[in-house]
């Protein structure tokens, strides 16, 4: 597709098109494989020291401008990057993601130069539907992910960085109350994937009762 054509179909919000420009959503789960680390941007995560963990993962998924304070909490390596925010082609090679996930149903937001990235790919907006319906509110960019990767064949996935907004997070400066999400029921959904999928586990488990 031409960028004259990835504009014409982002206007008309033509999704077939969109979803052409990238690589296929079943091949990229099926290749989320191992262990897996979703790193979220709790600001509590800069108070651990989880950055060798992270990095030692088969394969490190990091969420919207993915702050890295300190590789000693945070670790280093960027090996997919699920976004919701367009992101400075300088720091998109700074993080230099494998693969580039366009999370946001705000197809308007996503630039020629992210959807032209090679390792660009489009999750279906019918899983973000999905999850807004069974929220009650827009999802995080980061539980859309752990839905996406509960369809995986990873043998493991360890959520760091996940405290549903009781620290805020280091991606910007709103509060809760700013922002369109419910965070109450993310961690209720999160509980009950813990409970019924044992791949998933919480690095800091007391974000379930705080």
């Amino acid at each position: 597709m031409t960028r004259l054509g990835f504009y014409l179909a982002r206007l008309l919000r033509d999704e077939p098109a969109l979803a052409g420009l990238g690589l296929n959503m079943a091949a990229v789960v099926s290749q989320m494989q191992g262990d897996i680390a979703l790193v979220g941007n709790a600001q509590s995560l800069g108070a651990t020291d989880f950055g060798a963990a992270i990095d030692a993962a088969d394969l490190v998924i990091r969420l919207n401008r993915a702050p890295m304070p300190d590789a000693r909490s945070h670790g280093t390596r960027t090996d997919v990057l699920a976004c919701a925010t367009s992101l400075r082609a300088a720091h998109l090679h700074h993080l230099n993601p494998n693969l580039l996930l366009w999370m946001s149903p705000k197809r308007k937001r996503l630039s020629w130069a992210m959807a032209s990235r090679t390792g660009f790919a489009l999750p279906p907006l019918d899983s973000y539907l999905r999850l807004k319906a069974q929220l009650g509110a827009p999802p995080t960019t980061g539980l859309m992910m752990i839905d996406l990767l509960a369809q995986s064949p990873a043998a493991k996935i360890t959520l760091y960085g996940f405290d549903f907004f009781a620290s805020l997070s280091l991606s910007g400066r709103r509060t809760a109350a700013q922002v369109p999400h419910d965070f109450p029921a993310e961690r209720a959904y999160v509980t009950a994937l813990l409970a019924r999928d044992r791949r998933f586990c919480l690095a800091n488990p007391s974000a379930l009762t705080e």
